[in-house]
């Protein structure tokens, strides 16, 4: 590959190797529960996850001198070491000379509504000291002379608060933190599938007392599940997001998450009808959002039918080449789809355009070696006629090369280095690609410390419902770190992490994998297969960007039956090895459950379009064009703004989800801290909210 950056630095940055993982530690006792021989680990917190939030809590967590142990189903097998898009963006405040404070980046993360004001300004502020500790265990920023950081434009960013070090920035943050965890004796333990909460207590006063897990080196034939009991009054969950929720979908196989285990033990849940959609390749062959400088160099996009024949097919959407090319740039700071982008020809007709011809049975692809066609009876593309703001673009990053694949070379190798390591080459030909679901915005409903309304349970990165409608694209990396960081810190100014856990849970313990047991039957006629086929055929076809009252309310009922006919049935298992499978297709049909039902009553009460979805509604008042002229079949309505302004609050009681609104959190943005008044609450753990005194 002809490239002015040395191959030993496409290396180091698109084929990061991760830390061998140290012996894990054994188990401190072993107990006889429900007929089967379990052994019992012991420890002051569980971290649920091995991505870059869980590891940075456990990290924090061990500098202060607690019990922590990481509980992992495949360690290095995320979304942190293994997504694309923005997982390669840390998104951190910018320099007061490009207009950027605080209280700025809070407005901007918070920007897209039904999102705390405190939350935003916590990341806000805490992005600082993020990017500077990342930097101080070895990531590999990029810097100018003088040592600045090297910053760019992402998508909800006017200020141009992104960085990167490249194609694998989050697996690099995940390298220096794993790094770190080991060298402070973090215990690890991998192939360990969480599969329920246990707690005591009734309202206010439940809490966590363990967490059950299904190991898949635990497997005996006294425990041929392998069930295990570690007894803990704190867990942090940083399982990552409900990847497996769609069919159509860039998160790497196998990411379920924790939304359902949550759910389960009581935890309340927020905003789960925010998601992100865009392009991306496909999970059958290397799953990555194709955002940033791969649609920056403008390639051809074309599909191809089921005879082979290649249609040129956003040139019925736009209307002159001119436009067409500027918004696939466009693409790469607007990655993901929004509702009025697809007004006034804008870049989201083009993830419209691409769902459209997926779902009529063709296949999508961008070519790096050609550059687009033109609109038909339209000048050809040139890059002297595009958009100002594109044009102005391409000519500072120098980006002059007559073909997309130039372009790319020049902007950035190290985007065709990456998939040269999956043995596709897009120098030598086409890439195929969809529109994926790529991240959930909602999850667990916690407060400025990460707690959940259960005692004991934390919840940090995409495990956490933080991020609101939409968010500068980076903002999630950066979420993951604030939020691993102050979870650590409260449980730690708690106290309640020092030393493992001494309390006698067995009887609660028995009761829960009494029931698991019974959710896992041989002869059940519900298998994992058909379990995965229908959820996640029902979300990406009635649930993705394209949604309708009815059609939401129908998934829901299918849902719904689903869920009783699991609680009814149980879930299939042949081998043992596929019980944890049986589990979290269990979680994830009460994960699609609750999803649905938050966006049915959404859109029953009034919702309109906004970052994850356009709404469609006859009546709407808001209609897309496209090149042939208006598509009344996508007319939609638009947001209202009262939604913006409160939350969708999730809940399980019983067998039924239940459903509550709140509205956001504010912040005074007039209050400004004073050293000496403001000190003694942070020498006496005041700042905590643990109930000290004056």
């Amino acid at each position: 590959m002809s490239t002015a950056v040395p191959q030993e630095i496409l290396d180091a940055l698109t084929d990061v190797d991760m830390p061998k993982l140290p012996p894990e530690a054994g188990p401190s006792g072993s107990t006889r529960l429900a007929g089967i021989a379990v052994p019992v680990y012991r420890a002051g917190c569980v971290v649920v996850g091995s991505g870059a939030a869980g590891l940075r809590a456990a990290v924090e967590m061990k500098r202060r001198a607690d019990d922590v142990v990481i509980m992992s189903q495949s360690a290095w097998g995320g979304t942190s070491a293994c997504s694309g898009s923005d997982k390669q963006t840390l998104h951190t405040a910018n320099t007061a000379d490009q207009g950027d404070n605080y209280r700025a980046m809070a407005r901007a993360i918070r920007s897209g509504g039904a999102m705390d004001e405190d939350t935003a300004y916590a990341e806000a502020v805490g992005s600082s000291r993020m990017m500077a500790s990342l930097q101080f265990l070895g990531l590999p920023l990029p810097q100018d002379p003088l040592g600045g950081t090297l910053r760019y434009q992402t998508d909800h960013d006017e200020v141009g608060r992104a960085t990167s070090c490249g194609p694998r920035t989050s697996r690099l943050m995940v390298k220096v933190l794993a790094e770190e965890a080991i060298r402070l004796a973090v215990p690890f333990y991998n192939q360990t599938t969480a599969v329920k909460i246990l707690t005591e207590g009734e309202g206010a006063d439940r809490h966590v007392v363990g967490i059950l897990a299904m190991r898949a080196g635990g497997r005996t034939e006294e425990n041929p599940l392998g069930i295990a009991l570690y007894a803990t009054d704190v867990i942090v969950l940083a399982a990552g997001g409900p990847g497996e929720l769609y069919r159509d979908s860039v998160y790497p196989n196998g990411c379920f998450g924790s939304l359902g285990l949550a759910l389960e033990a009581g935890v309340e849940l927020v905003n789960l009808t925010e998601s992100q959609f865009g392009i991306g390749t496909r999970r059958e062959g290397f799953p990555w959002n194709l955002s940033g400088t791969y649609v920056q160099a403008i390639p051809h996009i074309y599909s191809l039918d089921a005879d082979g024949v290649e249609h040129h097919f956003l040139a019925q959407y736009y209307r002159s080449t001119q436009e067409l090319a500027s918004n696939v740039f466009r693409k790469g700071y607007q990655w993901p789809f929004h509702a009025t982008r697809m007004l006034d020809f804008g870049s989201s007709l083009v993830d419209l355009a691409i769902a459209s011809e997926t779902a009529a049975g063709r296949r999508v692809f961008m070519d790096f070696n050609r550059n687009p066609l033109p609109v038909p009876g339209d000048q050809p593309f040139s890059l002297e006629r595009l958009d100002e703001d594109v044009r102005l673009y391409l000519g500072k990053a120098g980006a002059g090369q007559d073909m997309p694949i130039d372009r790319l070379k020049h902007m950035n190798p190290l985007a065709i280095e990456l998939y040269r390591r999956y043995k596709i080459d897009i120098a030598a030909e086409p890439l195929e690609f969809a529109v994926n679901n790529q991240h959930m915005n909602g999850g667990v409903m916690v407060d400025t410390w990460g707690r959940s309304n259960l005692a004991g349970c934390y919840a940090v990165g995409e495990a956490a419902g933080t991020h609101g409608v939409t968010r500068p694209g980076g903002a999630a990396l950066n979420a993951g770190q604030v939020f691993g960081t102050r979870a650590a810190e409260h449980i730690s100014a708690s106290g309640i992490a020092k030393r493992a856990a001494a309390g006698e849970i067995s009887a609660i313990a028995e009761a829960d994998i009494t029931k698991l047991l019974a959710a896992l039957r041989a002869e059940s006629p519900l298998i994992v297969k058909s379990i995965r086929s229908e959820v996640q055929a029902r979300m990406s076809e009635k649930a993705g960007i394209i949604c309708d009252q009815e059609s939401v309310g129908q998934a829901l009922m299918e849902a719904r039956k689903l869920n009783a006919d699991i609680r009814a049935e149980g879930v299939a298992y042949g081998r043992a090895a596929e019980a944890v499978r049986g589990v979290q297709w269990r979680h994830m049909a009460l994960a699609s459950e609750a999803v649905l039902t938050a966006l049915d009553f959404f859109i029953r009460n009034g919702g309109g379009s906004r970052g994850a979805r356009a709404i469609c509604d006859a009546e709407g008042e808001s209609l897309p064009h496209a090149n042939a002229g208006p598509l009344e079949e996508y007319r939609f309505r638009r947001e209202s703004d009262t939604h913006r302004h409160e939350q969708i609050v999730v809940r399980l009681e019983g067998d039924e989800i239940r459903l509550s609104t709140r509205a956001n959190r504010t912040l005074d943005e007039d209050a400004k801290s004073f050293f000496e008044r403001d000190w003694p609450a942070w020498l006496t753990g005041r700042i905590y909210d643990l109930g000290a005194d004056e």
